[in-house]
């Protein structure tokens, strides 16, 4: 075999290899505040996430956003929330989230970890689905689960996350 075709083969080899695994190159997250109707955005995404599509066992989501770009399109009702009463930006300027499990079942994918707010720790389980180079997930998590108590009831204080993450 000469050195030109091993030298392409490696390369090829290489291509292939690199396409099964993918990276998170950005992201959008939206949420709904039910109990109210309060929709809003937070940004500042940071990831370090792997997906080895044919092998999830190898993969994880770990990524955080910051609590400064939270947004729910109203500057009063952002400056509350971010201070101390609530997501207190000062002292938790990031909220993080690191995956312990990943699974398939059937065209969607189950992440399993945890979500960090205020340095409160929860277990998490994000469902996404692959469409073409996104993934576009969900999840639900009540904010009082967190010490962000908005209403005095726990199950007032339901949040509905919609994230698209683009993939690399």
């Amino acid at each position: 075999m000469n050195k030109t075709l091993i030298l392409f083969l490696i390369f090829a080899y290489s291509i292939a290899l690199s396409a099964q695994n993918s990276t998170i190159q950005k992201a959008s997250i939206d949420f709904v505040f039910v109990d109210k109707d309060v929709k809003g955005s937070i940004s500042g995404f940071k990831s370090t996430s792997k997906i080895d599509w044919n092998n999830l066992d190898n993969s994880f989501f770990e990524g955080s956003v910051a609590v400064e770009t939270l947004d729910t399109n109203s500057g009063l009702r952002n400056w509350s929330l971010k201070s101390g009463k609530y997501f207190d930006k000062s002292d938790y300027p990031r909220i993080y989230f690191k995956s312990s499990k990943i699974t398939q079942k059937d065209q969607q994918y189950l992440v399993e970890g945890t979500l960090t707010i205020k340095d409160i720790k929860k277990p998490i389980t994000i469902t996404l689905k692959q469409d073409g180079n996104q993934l576009i997930g969900t999840t639900s998590l009540y904010s009082y689960d967190y010490d962000i108590k908005i209403k005095k009831k726990r199950e007032e204080n339901l949040v509905k996350v919609t994230f698209r993450f683009e993939l690399k």
